[in-house]
């Protein structure tokens, strides 16, 4: 709530004690407080968590679990039956077939944060009948869960993951995922198994280097040669063979690569190192050689951890949506998969739900919040006739639907395939490393021909051998780690800062001024209804909580949230009755309390205090909602009901416009509600645009992206598209989970304040990235100096090389990226 916008300062202020919450730690609002009760809880989800772990013998969760309860949230179950996942369409969909009669399938999970959770989830087979085991992986939420049908069926493990408060959703793409699984294990065996060489390597060299200084017997010292020639031609044939297949690509298909010059440097180092080994005379570098293949391995491994990070969270986005469905037939309602749900089936919608398909209500009255979906701040009111889309959310009454469209067919389903496509396009900027490959292999050729042809002059004999050390010396190991270290080491520091990010083109992007197009509703604002103004009686505070305190409605939630402190628990409403689209009405206590819209509420009131229509003006010219408040029949207060803007908003745009960067605001509000907080932001009005549809967003960042690099920032589904085309997509805390897999990178803290230290952070990633590239440089030209003269020798260069890497890695731990206190 921005401070322009509170009358009564008093009013945002004033707090009482606060209660903790048994289970989640988070305050507990007064008018929930029970008096004398040695547990309190501060919400229904709560509760029943809190009693299942507990009946359940789990209690140690509770010493697991971080003090610091920042970052969670109250616990939500949904109490759905799960019925659907005992069906055989969902069965042979999502379920895999094990050895001895048992299944398997991947579930992700809502509300998972930290370790204990994983301890939490993993004690699943002492509560659900049937289940083997449960392997939770945190980082993605994601489930791996074995049961035995014989013995209790899925449906009861998913209620009982549901009771613990991790809503289980079926993950898709399990094929692909496993495909991938099989890779990485397969790549971390080659890491391992060079590792081992390189480490077998160096101790035979060690040996060798001795005997350099004091006489060693030829039979022990060709013993040496033969063996490290043995392990570092299994290194270079196996592990490392996959810098030749990178090679090999890049000359085929005339494209620069960082695996050229690796690939020329390995091979005649260990073409060399063998014609020598064998004719007992000159130069081997075997542990040169072995310990290039497996730090370039690790090089390796880090990038493609990131690549891994994108493309799951991607796949993650179809796991989101609802999977079931209430299908309605004949008189009879069931729970069925989603799957198997046609256009012209009739499914209901209760309150409080997704809804799963489009269609076109047949049925009912209630108000939807669309917000996640177009960016309308407002809940709209639907009835018979009206069209609804997957995705928004049925707020108060039943509605039975006729499905027009499910699943990949939806509105919502196809802007996640447009995500999806968005990720699964190549990175629009090579990384500078590969830029420089072309050049790098030219010249290190070229400087390879000179050495030849001058040494043939001086000293034909070793006219070969030098070439060959400069060759190998100039292999570029530091220049392969340099980016894949920066920027993972930002990454990890951003991530203890609350922001992450899935690659490091992203920090490439940032690094200079751009247009940053900007989300209104969550982004720039609270993203929430709140009590921006109250004015009137101040006693009627506890009366309006009360009545509000049973209504699932967004502005109800925002009276019961603003007005905390002053709730009365021994104040209890009876007889309230809500009417659609206008408010509620009922007693609290002795009295008669209406809430509700202007017009509604005058309706039923009989008198007005005096100022109260001028409040209500003065609301309307500000863009916000009046509420007026009755009490026995008089109107005794207004409230100007809107989304209040963050309290950094102003001060963040006001830094970046200083950088460089061009701000716009691109926003599926009314164009007059976009405007008037683009004033209050010193934003130009040509640069507000309001009333847009996510399609129409995605298009209008794509044409934006030909003027320069576009960061997209948002937080709904309806900027998921968006995000996923910008050249940089970056989603807001809170925001929904659809924007957070598609965007590049997600703020774990509320506000813009992180998107300032994301740009300064990238900032100084890039220039310590051109720093050590140019240490890097400098040490390969040193290199190929020394090996050009003939002075380099198997010492110098076993010394030289390591000593590359671990210069590069000293100065990007040594850079302040995210750094500074929080």
């Amino acid at each position: 709530m921005s401070a322009n916008t509170v009358v009564n300062p008093e009013f945002a202020a004033r707090s009482t004690e606060q209660v903790a919450c048994a289970h989640c730690s988070l305050p507990v609002p007064a008018g929930l407080i029970e008096p004398g009760a040695a547990a309190q809880f501060c919400c229904h989800g709560c509760r029943t968590v809190y009693e299942v772990i507990h009946s359940s013998g789990l209690d140690r969760y509770y010493a697991l679990r971080p003090a610091d309860s920042s970052g969670v949230a109250p616990a939500r179950t949904t109490g759905r039956s799960y019925a659907e996942f005992d069906d055989s369409a969902f069965r042979e969909m999502h379920c895999q077939a094990q050895p001895g009669g048992v299944y398997s399938i991947e579930l992700f999970l809502e509300g998972v944060h930290c370790a204990a959770c994983v301890w939490l989830v993993e004690k699943l087979p002492l509560i659900a009948p049937g289940v083997v085991s449960a392997r939770l992986e945190l980082r993605r939420s994601l489930l791996r869960l074995t049961w035995d049908p014989g013995g209790g069926a899925l449906s009861t493990a998913a209620r009982a993951l549901d009771s613990l408060g991790y809503s289980p959703h079926p993950a898709r793409d399990v094929a692909k995922r496993t495909i991938r699984r099989r890779e990485d294990a397969r790549l971390l065996v080659r890491i391992g198994v060079a590792g081992a060489i390189a480490g077998n390597v160096m101790l035979l060299g060690f040996a060798l280097y001795s005997g350099m200084f004091a006489v060693m017997e030829p039979q022990y010292q060709a013993l040496f040669r033969v063996l490290s020639m043995v392990l570092t031609v299994v290194s270079l044939a196996w592990p490392g063979s996959m810098f030749f297949r990178g090679a090999w690509a890049a000359i085929r298909t005339r494209t620069a690569h960082l695996d050229l010059p690796i690939a020329i440097g390995l091979a005649a180092g260990g073409v060399a190192g063998v014609v020598n080994t064998l004719l007992g005379r000159g130069e081997i570098y075997f542990d040169s050689l072995a310990v290039l293949v497996f730090a370039l391995l690790v090089g390796r491994w880090v990038q493609y951890r990131q690549q891994r990070w994108a493309s799951d969270a991607v796949e993650m986005l179809y796991s989101l949506t609802p999977s079931a469905v209430r299908l309605i037939e004949g008189d009879a309602i069931r729970e069925a998969p989603i799957e198997v749900v046609k256009r012209g089936d009739l499914v209901e919608v209760r309150g409080n739900e997704t809804v799963p398909v489009d269609g076109d209500v047949v049925n009912g009255e209630s108000s939807i919040d669309q917000s996640l979906l177009t960016g309308e701040s407002r809940p709209t009111h639907v009835a018979g006739g009206d069209r609804v889309c997957a995705g928004t959310i049925n707020i108060s009454s039943p509605l039975r639907i006729r499905v027009t469209a499910a699943g990949e067919e939806t509105r919502v389903g196809k802007l996640l395939r447009i995500v999806e496509e968005c990720a699964a396009r190549p990175a629009p900027m090579v990384r500078l490393a590969d830029r420089m490959a072309g050049w790098f292999t030219a010249a290190v050729l070229a400087l390879a021909a000179i050495t030849v042809v001058v040494w043939m002059v001086i000293d034909p004999a070793r006219a070969i051998d030098n070439a060959t050390a400069l060759l190998i010396v100039t292999c570029p190991c530091a220049l392969g780690l340099t980016t894949p270290l920066a920027v993972t080491i930002a990454i990890g520091r951003a991530a203890k800062r609350g922001i992450l990010i899935k690659g490091g083109d992203t920090l490439e992007r940032l690094a200079r001024p751009g247009r940053m197009i900007l989300d209104k509703t969550g982004t720039l604002t609270q993203g929430r209804v709140s009590i921006v103004r109250w004015c009137g009686a101040d006693w009627a505070r506890p009366l309006v909580a009360a009545i509000e305190s049973n209504s699932a409605h967004p502005v109800a939630r925002a009276f019961v949230e603003a007005f905390r402190a002053d709730a009365d628990v021994s104040l209890k409403p009876g007889g309230a009755i809500t009417t659609l689209g206008a408010g509620v009405a009922g007693r609290v206590g002795a009295r008669e309390v209406c809430v509700g819209s202007a017009a509604w509420v005058r309706s039923r009131a009989s008198r007005e205090a005096q100022g109260i229509a001028s409040h209500v003006d003065q609301f309307l010219s500000e863009g916000l909602a009046p509420v007026l408040v009755a009490v026995d029949g008089e109107i005794v207060a207004a409230a100007g009901v809107g989304d209040a803007l963050r309290d950094d908003s102003r001060g963040a745009l006001d830094w970046l416009r200083s950088r460089g960067w061009g701000v716009e605001l691109l926003s599926g509000d009314h164009a007059d509600v976009v405007k008037r907080v683009a004033g209050d932001l010193g934003i130009a009005e040509q640069d507000a645009r309001g009333g847009r549809l996510p399609e129409q967003k995605l298009e209008y960042v794509r044409s934006a992206q030909s003027a320069g690099d576009a960061v997209m920032v948002g937080d709904g589904v309806n900027d998921a598209a968006a995000l996923a085309a910008a050249h940089v997509g970056i989603a807001v805390h809170g925001g929904a989970e659809a924007s957070l897999a598609a965007a590049d990178v997600y703020l774990n803290r509320p506000g813009l304040t992180p998107i300032v230290e994301l740009i300064q952070a990238s900032r100084r990633t890039f220039a310590a990235i051109r720093r050590t590239l140019a240490i890097s440089l400098g040490y390969n030209l040193t290199g190929a100096a020394l090996a050009m003269t003939g002075i380099l020798n198997p010492l110098i260069a076993a010394i030289l090389m390591p000593v590359s890497s671990f210069t590069v890695l000293a100065m990007a731990l040594g850079v302040r990226t995210f750094g500074g206190r929080r």
